[in-house]
């Protein structure tokens, strides 16, 4: 068992290195299809605004954590350390190849050092990715309704209602897995693992769809999770009107908000992707045509975001191996102690 473990790990790593070059082509591929100098001006002209851009993320990411603890119930550590908890998950998501998932991993083991228990932080993380989600679907939809004020081509409405229909269906989708009995499905795997980690407990995640249907039948936390995530999506427009600003393109909120929902919408997407590298340039060149803005101007406003990305990711990634070594300390501190 161990060794087929091994050997699927192997395997998963040659995936992500694959989905990585392949990413990584699409976006050295779209740049040399636009022009690398006209990018390369427009961001540079707009460099000067990233420090502002990281400024405004992290009031996203203190929303999101604010909506993750309201999620999980609003126990376990204080603010803080949900903040930071929720900046070393976004940091790991976007910058390892962990297709989303790693960083969320990540954040329900760190809650659990801090003294909440698996069971609750992986029902609550689980519904606030999936509240998440809906917030995303809702700021997808304004963002379309937005293009259709302000875009005289119609030809994008069916496709792009195939594609919030595809978005609805995968929320819907997952929601109903969750009621079905996908906990279930965890928890059974989790006591089938244990028996070759020696680590794992194979009751570490017992009662998980029991605490995960509590958690969804308290409807004033999902409300206010969910618009919590949806103000942290809308700061983004603010993100993205500042950046084009500052190239030289200035452009009205209804604009700026089509270009940033409809960008993330594609990340998001791509999520399978380690950064979504390619996928988000992709869609931000879509959008941006759709209102008229130059090619180089979008996947310039893609590149800002990314330098962003790296500000805050980062230290994001430095505080998450400073978190690790203190608990390692405090664990071998506690072992002295008892031989002591």
């Amino acid at each position: 068992e161990p060794n087929r473990v091994y050997r699927q790990g192997m395997v998963q790593s040659r995936a992500g290195f694959v989905l990585i070059g392949s990413g990584a082509a699409a976006a050295v591929a779209l740049v040399g299809w636009i022009g690398a100098g006209p990018i390369g001006a427009d961001v540079l002209r707009a460099g000067w605004v990233i420090p502002f851009c990281a400024a405004l993320h992290l009031v996203q990411l203190l929303l999101s954590a604010v909506a993750w603890r309201r999620a999980c119930g609003g126990g376990g550590p204080g603010l803080a350390a949900w903040s930071l908890i929720r900046w070393i998950r976004e940091s790991i998501n976007a910058l390892l190849p962990v297709a989303q998932l790693g960083g969320t991993v990540v954040g329900v083991r760190l809650l659990a050092q801090r003294g909440m228990g698996v069971t609750a932080a992986t029902a609550g993380t689980t519904l606030d990715v999936t509240l998440e989600s809906l917030s995303q679907f809702l700021f997808t939809l304004a963002g379309m309704a937005a293009l259709a004020t302000v875009s005289t081509d119609t030809g994008w409405q069916p496709w792009f209602a195939g594609v919030l229909g595809l978005m609805a269906v995968a929320s819907f989708g997952f929601v109903l897995a969750q009621r079905a009995g996908l906990m279930r499905l965890i928890e059974w795997l989790t006591a089938r693992m244990s028996r070759f980690v020696p680590a794992l407990s194979p009751d570490a995640l017992a009662g998980l769809h029991a605490a995960l249907m509590r958690r969804q039948r308290d409807t004033a936390a999902l409300a206010a999770a969910t618009a919590l995530h949806l103000i942290a999506w809308v700061i983004g427009v603010a993100e993205t009107w500042l950046a084009l600003w500052a190239m030289g393109y200035p452009i009205g909120a209804a604009a700026a908000l089509a270009v940033e929902s409809l960008g993330m919408a594609a990340r998001s997407a791509g999520f399978v992707v380690p950064g979504s590298l390619g996928v988000q340039e992709g869609g931000f060149v879509l959008a941006g045509s759709l209102l008229g803005l130059p090619p180089d101007a979008a996947a310039a406003l893609s590149m800002v975001k990314r330098a962003r990305e790296l500000l805050v990711g980062l230290p994001g990634l430095l505080a998450w191996h400073w978190t690790e070594g203190r608990h390692l300390m405090r664990r071998m501190a506690a072992v002295e102690g008892m031989r002591g």
